[in-house]
């Protein structure tokens, strides 16, 4: 009013922190909770991670200590044993960023996606926090940090970090990681000020890329529209997708992953999800420990498919016509399965009126093979192949072999790079796996030399499946 002109652009308003059941704080009820007590077990940055990224500002949030507890062991956790791993390697390496740069061309294909979502990231999150939404900026951040970066490139790159010379390979993991941790200290660094600050500069101590003190007086990051690649993001995602359907698979039938199986196979549904499947084929394989992938055309009939209603969705589009539905999606074919499955959605009558139905108001299984477990997730379909050779048998207890002693190398002490000898005590199991995977064992566990005992007076017991046997390593 005193200068003819609005006192403010945008108004946000904050709702109430209610309780865990949703009844309003206050001391009559003894349900509130004290915030310097909270910030002082679980830290400020914990605390307002969790509240900014478990609802909008402006909506009411039920409030559980809980939820801080998973947010730091989550996120904060994940993003700081993602740091830890770096450094490990890196000072091992003497990475410093000192090299130019790898193209990105040269890059590998698992290089060149997470700086695809990474990028994309960088998009939407400026987009985000532009429109006010900085419960969608967390949730964005969160996801890429424990789905995309730890549990998927860092563990599928793992093996680079810790395998051959420090060459063009290696170089681009390194620079690839740095950059995706960097900008992520960056991205977050309105909500997480202070863990997002020392993240930032315990990184630029590392390379000194970057002449500022603070996260905090960067410049925000701008995406590279020519790093956005949508057809690789959609393809890992099938992978993603893919190998989260083997696993679940895997715990329902109580197979560990360590126990290789022989084959998935997986319908299509059309030359590009044939294309894409292929490309990622390897990744896949070496992911879930199966041995091949087989593609079938969708309507090959080796799998047959079940098809009902989704009445959650459908009952309140249809009211009292949803019988005459339920009835009409019970008629559907093999065909008319695949057809909603490619297309996304399927037109029928009901009672002389055309309706539309989608893949999401419908819920598609398939029936179990002998042999075989068969799972479904939208439109994609995967069979495992449960059946466990001997030779693939021999081939676990060699995993599970180098699993055990990889442990034994942490608890002793040894750097990552330290050779070792191993004696094994024969079982009348253990050895015959060993003899027939013994290259295999020596190169995962840099073990020099590999020796069977008949016994060993001293020894760390090791029992799995039907392995009773005991393991010495030492330096060597």
């Amino acid at each position: 009013l005193c200068f003819d002109s609005v006192a403010y652009k945008n108004v946000f308003s904050n709702g109430l922190v209610l309780d865990k059941t949703g009844k309003k704080m206050s001391k009559r009820l003894g349900n509130a909770a004290d915030p310097f007590e909270t910030m002082k077990k679980y830290g400020a940055d914990a605390t307002r991670w969790y509240m900014i990224s478990n609802a909008n500002p402006w909506d009411n949030l039920k409030f559980d200590e809980a939820g801080i507890d998973e947010v730091r062991r989550k996120f904060f956790g994940t993003l700081y044993n993602t740091y830890s791993f770096f450094t490990l390697y890196a000072n091992i390496d003497q990475f410093s960023y000192a090299e130019a740069d790898v193209d990105t061309d040269k890059r590998p294909e698992i290089d060149r996606w997470i700086l695809s979502e990474l990028n994309t990231l960088i998009k939407n999150t400026a987009s985000f926090y532009e429109d006010y939404e900085p419960t969608k900026a967390a949730r964005a951040i969160q996801y890429f940090v424990t789905e995309n970066l730890s549990n998927w490139f860092v563990r599928l790159s793992r093996r680079r970090f810790w395998k051959g010379e420090y060459e063009q390979d290696k170089i681009s993991a390194y620079q690839t990681l740095y950059t995706c941790m960097l900008t992520v200290a960056k991205l977050a660094a309105p909500i997480a000020p202070f863990y997002t600050d020392q993240l930032y500069k315990d990184l630029n101590a590392i390379s000194k890329k970057e002449n500022t003190e603070s996260v905090h007086l960067t410049e925000f990051p701008k995406h590279n529209e020519a790093l956005i690649d949508s057809s690789l993001e959609r393809k890992m995602q099938k992978a993603q997708n893919i190998s989260s359907m083997v696993l679940s698979l895997r715990k329902k039938e109580m197979i560990k992953v360590r126990q290789p199986l022989q084959r998935i196979m997986i319908p299509v549904l059309d030359s590009q999800d044939r294309e894409d499947i292929n490309a990622i084929a390897d990744l896949i394989m070496a992911e879930v420990n199966v041995k091949e992938i087989e593609l079938i055309d969708d309507a090959s009939g080796i799998l047959v498919k079940n098809i009902k209603p989704n009445f959650k969705m459908l009952g309140p589009k249809f009211g009292k016509d949803m019988r005459f539905v339920a009835a009409e999606v019970q008629k559907f074919t093999q065909e008319d399965i695949v057809k909603i499955e490619k297309k996304g959605q399927l037109s029928f009558e009901i009672n002389g009126k055309k309706s539309i139905l989608s893949l999401e108001e419908v819920e598609i299984s398939s029936q179990d093979i002998e042999g075989w477990l068969v799972a479904n997730q939208g439109n994609l379909t995967v069979a495992l192949d449960v059946t466990i050779s001997e030779k693939l048998r021999k081939e676990g207890i060699a995993r599970e072999l180098i699993n055990r002693i990889q442990n034994l190398r942490k608890d002793s002490g040894f750097d990552v790079t330290d050779k070792i000898k191993v004696q094994i005590q024969k079982d009348g199991i253990v050895e015959v796996a060993i003899l027939e995977n013994e290259a295999y064992i020596k190169m995962e566990t840099l073990t020099n030399e590999l020796i069977l005992e008949g016994v060993l007076e001293n020894g760390i017991e090791i029992a799995f499946d039907d392995v009773h046997t005991k393991l010495v390593i030492v330096k060597n």
